[in-house]
C-alpha cells in the first residue's frame, strides 16, 4: 500500500480513492476563481471553499454496477464482512451464560415490575419515560409472561415467568451496539484499523457486556444513543447533496433516534443536544455561504425544525400516547395523575362518590399543578420552625391523605344527624386530619423550603384549635358547569384562603429535606395570584354516608394536559432521588470516580452461593479512553500554535477531519458528563455507560490520527501496534469476563479482579 493510500479516511476494502473524488473539490475551489495564492506559507488564511467538508466524514461512495453473479455481488459486499463478524461475536458474549442466575437482579426489580403492569393494564409511575419499559412488556408478551410475578429482589424466579427469554430479547439491543459502533467509525471517515479497535471495544467492554444481560433500560438507552450518532454521521455526508432521498431520510431518522433514546430515559436529552449543537453549526456555516440563496437557507432551516425538532417530539409525545392507551386500569400509580384522569381509569370508584360536598364530608384533596399530589399529614413534625405536625403533598394514596371538613369553632360543632349543610363558595371551615384529628393550620412561621410563605401544620385536636385553623373556601371555576352553586368532587376548582393571614394553601413542587421524607412542601402563599394553578384544589376521594352515590359520566381528560402533567411529576420526583447523608449507599458513586473507574458496583448480593456480578468496565478502555480526551486537548492546541507559526501539519481536508471528528467525541463525552456533576440526585456508575462511547469514539480517532493514517509508520508497524492493542483488549476481556458471565463460588477463589484497591470485589 502506498504512502498516499495510508493516509486516507476511509476504509480501503470500502472506500473510494481520493482521486475519484479531486474533481469535486477542484470544481468547488474553481467556483471562487483566482486569489492569492503564497505558496503554502499560510494555508489557514486561504479562502476555504464552503464544500470542504466532503472530508471531515466519509468521502461519497461511488454508484456501483448491478452485480453480475453471485461472487461479484460477494466482493462488492466485502465491506460489510467484518462488521457481521463482531455481531456474531456480540451474540455470543451477550447471550452466554444469560439464565445463569436464576434471581432478579439489581433494578430488574424495578422494571420486570414496570412490565407486568404494562401486561395487567394497571397504570403505574415511574421517573423515567415510558418507551424503554412498554418494549420491557412487550419481551414479556412475547415470551409467555402473564405478568403476575412481583419481581422482589433477589427473589428466585418461579417456572411461570419465561425470564431467559426477555432478557435475551433485550440483549438484543446490546448485541445492536457493536455493528453500530463500526459503521458510526466508517461514517467518521476512520481508517479500518480503526473501525476494528471501535467495534472490538464496544465488543470486549464487560461494563457494557453485564448491563446489557438483564431486565434493564440500559441496554435500549446504549443502543438509541449510538443509533443516534451513527444516523448522524451519516446525515453529515449527505451533506454533498443536500434535499436528496437520502438526506432526507438520514435526517428524518436522526430525529425519530434521538426521539426515541429519550422517551426511553431523559438522558436522551444530552445525545439530543450534541445532535443541536452540530446543526447550530451547520447552519452558521451555511449562513455564511454568500453563494446560498435565502429561499435555500430558508428550505435548511425549515428541514431542521421539522426533522429534529418536530419529530422527535412527536415520537416522545407517540411513546406517552401508548402508554396511557395500554395502562387504562387502575393502579399503584394512580395518585400521581390528575383526578379526572383517574376517574377514566377502568376499576376506579370515582363515580361512584356523592356528588356534592357537604360539611360531614370526609375528602381528600388534590393539588392541581402540574406533578401536584393529594393533600397529606403524618405524626412526624417539623424540625425546624413551629415544630407542629407537618403537612405535605403526598403522591401515593393512604388514610394520612383523609380530611374532614368541620364547621368552624364559635359555630355549633357537626351534627351527624342534624340538616344536611353543602358547602359553597365563600363558606369559611375546619379541615380536620382524620388519622391525627389535628387541624390544618398556618400562622406567621416562615415555611421550611419556601422562605417567602407561611408554614403550615396541623394542630390542636377535635376540641383544641383558634382562628388560625380556619380557611375560606373560594370557587374558581367548575369544568362541567358554568354557574357553580355547589361544590361538586372532582370537577370543581377550589382555592383556600387563610382567614387570619390572607394567604393561599399552596404546593409547588418544592421537596422538604429527608426529614420531611422528600415530599412535597406545602405553604401558604403571601401573595394573591389568582392565576397560579399550584393555589387550584379538587376533591378527589369523597365519603358520605347521608349522600347518594355519585352515577356522574366524566368528561376525558385532554391528552396535552395528562402529557404535561405527569412529565413534571416525574422530574419532581427524579428531583427528589438526593443523597441521604443519614444513611450510606454502598451502591451510589461520584461523577469523578467513573472515567478512571474508581469503584465498581455491586449487582447483587454477594455470598458463596450465589451466582455474582459486578458491574465495572475494562480497564484498559476506561483509562485509556478518557486519557484520550485530555490528548485531543493537547493536540488541538499544539496545532493552534503551530499554525500560527505557519506549520502545515496537514491539509484542509485532514484539519477538518481531525476537528469533525474530535467535535463529535469531545462535546458527546462533555454533554454527558458535565452534567451529573452539578446534579443534586443520587449517582450510580451504568450513569457513564452512554458517556463511555464519545470517549472510545475519541481513543480511536487519535490512534487512527497518529498511527493507522499517518505516513510517518509502514504497513507492518501499523499492523504490529494494531495486533498489540487487540491482543491487549482479548486479555482484559478474557481476565474479567467473570464479572459480567457471573462468579461462582466464594469470590476469593477468584484472583488477581481487583487491579485498584478502591474496588469492592473482595470486601464484605
Amino acid at each position: 500500500m502506498s504512502e498516499e493510500k495510508a493516509r486516507r479516511r476511509v476504509r480501503g476494502t470500502a472506500g473510494a480513492d481520493i482521486g475519484e473524488y479531486e474533481h469535486i473539490e477542484k470544481e468547488s475551489y474553481d467556483d471562487y476563481g483566482d486569489y492569492y495564492d503564497d505558496q503554502g506559507k499560510n494555508v489557514y488564511n486561504k479562502v476555504r471553499p464552503t464544500s470542504a467538508h466532503l472530508g471531515s466524514g466519509r468521502l461519497p461512495q461511488p454508484p456501483l454496477p448491478p452485480p453480475t453473479s453471485l461472487k461479484e455481488f460477494f466482493y462488492q459486499n466485502l465491506e460489510h464482512v467484518p462488521p457481521i463478524i463482531y455481531t456474531l461475536l456480540s451474540c455470543w458474549t451477550r447471550f452466554h451464560k444469560i439464565g445463569a442466575s436464576n434471581v432478579v437482579v439489581w433494578d430488574e426489580a424495578h422494571f420486570g415490575k414496570f412490565g407486568s403492569h404494562y401486561l395487567k393494564r394497571e397504570f403505574y409511575f415511574d421517573v423515567h419515560p415510558p418507551l424503554g419499559k412498554m418494549l420491557v412488556g412487550l419481551a414479556g408478551l412475547l415470551a409467555g409472561y402473564d405478568g403476575s410475578f412481583e419481581f422482589k429482589s433477589g427473589e428466585a424466579y418461579p417456572d411461570s415467568v419465561p425470564y431467559v427469554a426477555m432478557r435475551v430479547m433485550l440483549a438484543t439491543f446490546g448485541v445492536g451496539m457493536v455493528p453500530l459502533a463500526w459503521y458510526t467509525a466508517v461514517e467518521l471517515g476512520m481508517s479500518q484499523w480503526a473501525c476494528h479497535l471501535t467495534a472490538m471495544m464496544v465488543l470486549l467492554d464487560v461494563g457494557w457486556l453485564c448491563i446489557s444481560r438483564f431486565i434493564l433500560l440500559d441496554s435500549m438507552l446504549l443502543f438509541f444513543t449510538f443509533l443516534s450518532v451513527f444516523c448522524l454521521t451519516k446525515f453529515h455526508n449527505q451533506q454533498y447533496q443536500s434535499f436528496s432521498i437520502d438526506w432526507w431520510l438520514w435526517l428524518f431518522l436522526t430525529g425519530v433516534s434521538i426521539g426515541a433514546v429519550t422517551s426511553v430515559k431523559m438522558i436522551g436529552l444530552f445525545v439530543t443536544a450534541l445532535v443541536g449543537l452540530y446543526t447550530i453549526e451547520d447552519l452558521w456555516d451555511k449562513f455564511g455561504d454568500n453563494r446560498m440563496t435565502w429561499r435555500e437557507q430558508a428550505n435548511h432551516w425549515g428541514a431542521r425544525i421539522l426533522c429534529l425538532i418536530i419529530v422527535p417530539i412527536l415520537v416522545f409525545m407517540a411513546s406517552f400516547k401508548i402508554h396511557f392507551m395500554i395502562l387504562n386500569h387502575t393502579g399503584p400509580g394512580d395518585a400521581q395523575m390528575s383526578s379526572l384522569f383517574q376517574a377514566n381509569l377502568e376499576g376506579n370508584d370515582f363515580a361512584r362518590n356523592p356528588l356534592e360536598i357537604a360539611y360531614g364530608s370526609k375528602v381528600t384533596l388534590k393539588n392541581m399543578g402540574w406533578g401536584g399530589g393529594l393533600l397529606h399529614s403524618h405524626v412526624q413534625t417539623y424540625p425546624v420552625g413551629s415544630s407542629q405536625q407537618q403537612v405535605t403533598c403526598y403522591h401515593y394514596k393512604d388514610n394520612n391523605n383523609e380530611w374532614t371538613i368541620q364547621p368552624r369553632w364559635d359555630e355549633p360543632p357537626y351534627n351527624p344527624n342534624g340538616e344536611m349543610k353543602f358547602l359553597q363558595h365563600g363558606d369559611v371551615i375546619r379541615l380536620r386530619h382524620v388519622a391525627t384529628t389535628r387541624n390544618l393550620h398556618s400562622h406567621t412561621v416562615l415555611a421550611p423550603v419556601t422562605k417567602l410563605n407561611y408554614e403550615v401544620s396541623c394542630y390542636g385536636n377535635e376540641t383544641i384549635g383558634d382562628n388560625h385553623d380556619y380557611w375560606q373556601v373560594e370557587v374558581v371555576d367548575d369544568i362541567k358547569r358554568t354557574k357553580v352553586d355547589k361544590i361538586h368532587s372532582l370537577t370543581t376548582r377550589l382555592r383556600f384562603k387563610h382567614q387570619a393571614l390572607g394567604c393561599y394553601l399552596r404546593a409547588a413542587n418544592a421537596i422538604l429535606p429527608q426529614w420531611g421524607f422528600k415530599q412535597v412542601e406545602v405553604s401558604c402563599d403571601k401573595e394573591n395570584n389568582p392565576k397560579d394553578i399550584h393555589t387550584y384544589w379538587n376533591v378527589e376521594s369523597h365519603w358520605n354516608d347521608r349522600l347518594p352515590a355519585g352515577d356522574t359520566k366524566f368528561y376525558r381528560s385532554p391528552f396535552l394536559r395528562d402529557f404535561w402533567h405527569l412529565n413534571v411529576a416525574m422530574m419532581t420526583s427524579n428531583n427528589a432521588l438526593v443523597p441521604d447523608p443519614d444513611k450510606e449507599d454502598v451502591l451510589a458513586s461520584k461523577p469523578l470516580d467513573w472515567p478512571f473507574l474508581h469503584l465498581g458496583l455491586r449487582m447483587c448480593g454477594w455470598s458463596d452461593s450465589q451466582i455474582k456480578y459486578y458491574l465495572m468496565g475494562n480497564p484498559i478502555i476506561w483509562w485509556g479512553s478518557t486519557i484520550s480526551l485530555g490528548v485531543a486537548f493537547v493536540s488541538l492546541g499544539v496545532y493552534l500554535l503551530r499554525a500560527q507559526r505557519k506549520y502545515i501539519d496537514m491539509d484542509a481536508r485532514e484539519w477538518d477531519h481531525f476537528l469533525y471528528v474530535g467535535k463529535i467525541a469531545f462535546f458527546g463525552w462533555a454533554f454527558h458528563f458535565v452534567p451529573f456533576l452539578i446534579m443534586g440526585r443520587v449517582t450510580y456508575l451504568h450513569h457513564y455507560l452512554p458517556t463511555l462511547y464519545f470517549a472510545v469514539l475519541m481513543f480511536s480517532h487519535l490512534l487512527d490520527h497518529f498511527i493507522f493514517s499517518s505516513k510517518r509508520y509502514t504497513t507492518k508497524t501499523k499492523a504490529i501496534i494494531f495486533g498489540l492493542l487487540s491482543t491487549i483488549l482479548i486479555f482484559t476481556f478474557w481476565w474479567f469476563k467473570a464479572v459480567a458471565f457471573g462468579i461462582l463460588g466464594p469470590i476469593g477463589e477468584h484472583k488477581g479482579l481487583e487491579w485498584r484497591k478502591s474496588w469492592n470485589i473482595y470486601e464484605n
